[in-house]
């Protein structure tokens, strides 16, 4: 037995999902994605989403709709006679006649514990946010901004220093086998849905390049949260003078230290920089056009002196 699935994804997040279903061996009778977009070194070329370069690769059809607004767009969905849908990552609000458009309706994989961090940027607001622990839920999806009742939790702890980085891939790959057996259970008549509570609602919204500077004067732990929520993308970062002229540093990876000055002062030599309360160790950094280095690394080729203000 084997259920007809459209899968709905894009980023690389939603590939590992995508690929168990089709390993479980249920039937893939569409694969939806966003649109190819503008990319490569000048940006001229277009280039196909994450999930449908899989997609191909496993011989699936992929379709690319800017929306779901035509009418024969919904008709096409609805001919699949799909069982179910599989949305993961897919971005894009899907209409009432999508959601009800397949037998069992959609199932969404949301990284986080909902009804905390609902929309857009779970992973990055749960670090920001100083969250010891998140998951994936895996959801039944209704008209409202991940509200659907859950049908199967996750949990997976943030360690005190882990990015956001680290914590998509451990999440990407939690989301997949909770899908998986989301999708065994629900094959069975065996996936029962409770309602989200009321209370505890908090939204994650995108995150935006104007938050992304690095604001000493914060205090330590908030620091080190802003920092590991935005690494490695789209990165915080603070000012440096560097030949005489300001230079911008992103920070990929930071650790609490001891110590106390002005906010945005650098106490030593290995990169301890002074907070509003408490201090932080940068211990991952890259300056504009470069690689990301080690602080040791970092340190050999822009030599710093403690006393050093960065803002």
């Amino acid at each position: 037995m084997s259920l007809r699935i459209i899968f709905m994804g894009t980023p690389e997040f939603s590939v590992p999902t995508l690929r168990l279903l089709v390993d479980a061996g249920h039937s893939i009778v569409a694969v939806y994605t966003q649109p190819p977009r503008p990319g490569g070194r000048r940006g001229l070329d277009l280039q196909k989403s994450p999930v449908h370069q899989a997609a191909e690769l496993l011989g699936l059809p992929v379709f690319t709709p800017v929306n779901f607004k035509d009418p024969e767009e919904r008709d096409r969905f609805r001919a699949f006679n799909a069982d179910v849908g599989v949305v993961v990552a897919y971005g894009l609000l899907l209409p009432e006649a999508i959601l009800n458009g397949t037998r069992d309706g959609c199932y969404n994989g949301h990284a986080s514990l909902l009804p905390r961090w609902r929309g857009a940027a779970p992973i990055q607001r749960a670090i920001m946010a100083g969250d010891t622990k998140t998951g994936m839920m895996v959801m039944k999806m209704d008209k409202g901004l991940d509200t659907g009742a859950v049908a199967l939790t996750r949990e997976v702890e943030i360690g005190p220093n882990m990015t956001a980085g680290e914590l998509h891939d451990r999440l990407m790959l939690t989301g997949a086998k909770a899908m998986a057996e989301a999708m065994v259970k629900l094959e069975m008549n065996d996936l029962p849905l409770t309602p989200q509570p009321e209370e505890g609602v908090l939204y994650a919204a995108k995150i935006d390049k104007a938050e992304t500077r690095i604001d000493f004067s914060r205090n330590a732990r908030e620091v080190h949260y802003h920092i590991r929520g935005l690494a490695p993308f789209p990165g915080a970062w603070f000012e440096l003078e560097i030949g005489g002229k300001p230079e911008r540093v992103k920070v990929l990876a930071s650790e609490l230290a001891e110590g106390q000055g002005a906010a945005g002062q650098l106490l030593t030599y290995d990169l301890v920089v002074a907070c509003g309360s408490g201090a932080v160790r940068l211990t991952r950094l890259q300056k504009a056009g470069g690689k990301a280095l080690a602080a040791a690394d970092f340190l050999r080729g822009t030599p710093l002196a403690a006393g050093m203000r960065l803002s």
